[in-house]
Formats: structure tokens, C-alpha cells, sequence
């Protein structure tokens, strides 16, 4: 009997967004536009370049699959989260927000020593989102912290691309993903970030295996992926490791292919503040949407509508009575 809609495995990070300007990411010698792993020394040097910022920095749980499920969650649909907090104040926000969300997950005696992760998210101007992140205890992430029985009891299983950078969190998602299958259960994997594909390749294609039920990428990580600058080409050299996929195109909208039919869906136009969050929540509402059974055209618009929502905040979701509504705009329900 199904339980959840969707069963996630990533990693936990407490986000800081801060608003800069792109002059003071190159003087932070800070790559734009990307997620760059970091060690506890270089965040807290950049949180030093910072300070006069820090007044309005907000803070919120992150983690680009975390983020997905609780946008799952509050949508409608039942979604449980396998990731790793420490037993610190970031990992009671993390924990908090999860509940709050109505996440189902295995955290609570789980908890050890440690620092809960965390990512510097820095908001430039044009609404781009450049990231600094330090795993903490999410880089131990490991089977220990896979639960079986959801995934068996899941119509889904999600897979964060970013995990192919820990080698427990790699072995994790590779348990995942077998167990599922075992259960004939569906699998779906975000490629995450640029630099999974780029500079964990051969990680990635483990992850992929013998190919997946659906791929989440947008268009710079489909041109890396395909080694092309060609989207097209990028796009049949996903179809040979998934049955379907989407990719995301910013502004210029999606495209999402269902296994037999391509549906090119155009943006929500709106003015962007960040976007920071935006392709976790279009993974979270086109999952919601296929979950009641929508098909793959009318997942994507919605998926695009949500992100296009999203970006209009600071932080990396709406308010919790902005789901329901989006849906009942949406849906009708």
C-alpha cells in the first residue's frame, strides 16, 4: 500500500541569503551562479567580508530535495525526507520546518554531534543566486540514514544530484535508488548544479544506472550532460538514460518530454529577487502534479507557475498558505 507520493534523499543545510552586488562577489572571489562547496573556514572568512550585510540576512531551511518535498508536502501531496542534522540549533530549525511542513522523516533519534550544514546564499541584483556550502554532518550522510520501508511503500523516489560529491551520501542514494527499484517503485534524479556533471561525472552516471524513470535539470546542466552546446542534442542524450525528463529554461520558460510527447511550456512572467529555491520548487509542484495523476504538459505549467511565484520572495519558498492557494488557483481544488 502506498504511503507517500515521494521519498527524498539529500542533504539538510540552513540557508543564509544575503543581498550583495556583483562587484563584491569578485571581490570575494566568489563564482556566480553556482553551488561551490566549501570548508567551515572559507564560510565563516566570506561571513567576515559580510558583516555590514548580516542586519538583513534571513535564514530558513534549504537543501535543494529538502526544499522539493516540503513544497510537495504542502501542496498536497504525502512526501518523507532522508537527510542528516546535527543536535545543534540549526538542526532544530531544520527538524521544525520539516514538521511544520508536514515532512514526514526518521531524524528525531537520529540526531548526533557535530554542525548541521550550511549555505551562503548570496542575491545579487538580477535576482541570481550564488552559493557557498558547508555539508557539516550532511557530508556523513550515509544507508544508515536510508529507510527502506518508505521508499518500498513511495510511488516515488527522488534522488539530489549533489550528493555524488559525499562517498557515504553517494553510496545512500545508490541504496536508494536499488531499493526502490527492487519495489518497483519510480525514480526521478535532479542533476542538481553545473559542476555535478561536469566535475563528478562519473558519479553521476553511477547514480543514473541503467537509466531512470525521469531526469530534473535545466539547461546548463542538459548541455553538460550531452557535451554539447547544441539543446537538442543534450536532450537525446538524456532520453538514453531516462524513459522521460524536464528540463528548466529560466526565463524562457520548460520543456518536459513524457516518454512519447515533448511539451514546450512558456515562463510565468514576473519580476524576479531571487531565485534562490526556484528549480527545488519546480521539481516539488511538477511531482505534486504528476502525483494526482496531471499529465506531463500540465505538471510543467504548473511547475513553472510555482517557481515563477517563488522567485518573487527572499527565501527559498512561500509562506505556507501560499501552496493551497497556488494550487486551488491552479486546480481548482
Amino acid at each position: 500500500m502506498t504511503q507517500y507520493s515521494v521519498y527524498a534523499i539529500g542533504a539538510a543545510l540552513v540557508d543564509t541569503e544575503i543581498q550583495v552586488n556583483d562587484s563584491e562577489l569578485v571581490a570575494m572571489a566568489v563564482e556566480k551562479g553556482v553551488m561551490t562547496l566549501v570548508d567551515e573556514g572559507r564560510q565563516a572568512e566570506l561571513m567576515g567580508h559580510l558583516q555590514g550585510h548580516l542586519v538583513g540576512a534571513s535564514h530558513a531551511s534549504g537543501g535543494s530535495a529538502g526544499n522539493s518535498m516540503i513544497a510537495t508536502a504542502l501542496f498536497g501531496a504525502p512526501t518523507f525526507m532522508s537527510c542528516k542534522v546535527a543536535d545543534d540549533a540549526d538542526g532544530d530549525i531544520y527538524l521544525a520546518d520539516l514538521e511544520a511542513s508536514g515532512v514526514a522523516h526518521s531524524l528525531t533519534d537520529k540526531r548526533g554531534s557535530g554542525t548541521t550544514g550550511k549555505c551562503l546564499v548570496l542575491i545579487t541584483p538580477d535576482a541570481e543566486r550564488s552559493m557557498n556550502t558547508f555539508l557539516g554532518v550532511s557530508e556523513t550522510l550515509s544507508t544508515a540514514e536510508v529507510d527502506d520501508q518508505a521508499i518500498a511503500t513511495s510511488d516515488w523516489v527522488y534522488l539530489e544530484g549533489y550528493l555524488v560529491t559525499s562517498p557515504t551520501g553517494h553510496d545512500a542514494a545508490l541504496h536508494t535508488r536499488q531499493v526502490a527499484e527492487a519495489n518497483n517503485v519510480k525514480t526521478a534524479i535532479s542533476f542538481s548544479d553545473p559542476g555535478m556533471v561536469m566535475y563528478f561525472r562519473d558519479n553521476m552516471e553511477q547514480l543514473v544506472g541503467d537509466g531512470v524513470d525521469l531526469v530534473f535539470c535545466n539547461e546548463a546542466e542538459a548541455l553538460e550532460w550531452g557535451n554539447t552546446d547544441r539543446l537538442d542534442v543534450a536532450m537525446e542524450a538524456i532520453k538514453k538514460v531516462a524513459k522521460s525528463f524536464v528540463v528548466t529554461l529560466g526565463a524562457k520558460g520548460a520543456i518536459a518530454f513524457d516518454g512519447s510527447q515533448l511539451f514546450e511550456v512558456d515562463a510565468h512572467t514576473v519580476d524576479a529577487l531571487n531565485t534562490n529555491g526556484a528549480g527545488d520548487m519546480f521539481a516539488g509542484a511538477f511531482l505534486y502534479a504528476i502525483s494526482r495523476g496531471e499529465d506531463y504538459g500540465r505538471a510543467a505549467e504548473f511547475a513553472v507557475r510555482a517557481a515563477g511565484e517563488v522567485v518573487k520572495y527572499f527565501g527559498p519558498r512561500l509562506q505556507a498558505e501560499g501552496y493551497p492557494a497556488l494550487r486551488r488557483e491552479f486546480f481548482g481544488d
